[in-house]
């Protein structure tokens, strides 16, 4: 699978809000199946197993079995590089900005300033 399938799974996978809602769910700690299915009890079992399904085959959530116990941990690197390819070019180029523009303000001369 190329990097650009890779990114379009992670996108399509973000797309979904309850899917984002089960990875904050996950942010903190990992939980089983059954935890995540207690905490989104407006959802049947199968539905949340195919929302992690989705997250899984993303990259974003990793499960392992333990026992007849799944546990899902968060994968946080899958934002990571989309940050780093698409949102971290731009917020450097914002910070630039605002540094030349604090710059600006501050070498404005006294009669000028509003």
């Amino acid at each position: 699978m190329s990097s650009d399938d890779q990114t379009d799974l992670v996108f399509k996978a973000l797309a979904a809000a309850i899917r984002r809602d089960l990875m904050d769910a996950l942010k903190d700690n990992p939980q089983t199946t059954g935890e995540l299915c207690a905490r989104f009890d407006r959802l049947n079992r199968c539905t949340v197993m195919q929302h992690l399904g989705v997250l899984e085959e993303a990259g974003l959530v990793i499960a392992r079995k333990q026992g007849r116990q799944r546990w899902n941990y968060l994968n946080a690197l899958p934002i990571k590089q989309i940050h780093d390819r698409w949102i971290g070019a731009y917020a450097s180029g914002a910070v630039d900005l605002l540094a030349r523009m604090k710059d600006d303000m501050e070498n404005l001369p006294a009669n000028e300033e509003a």
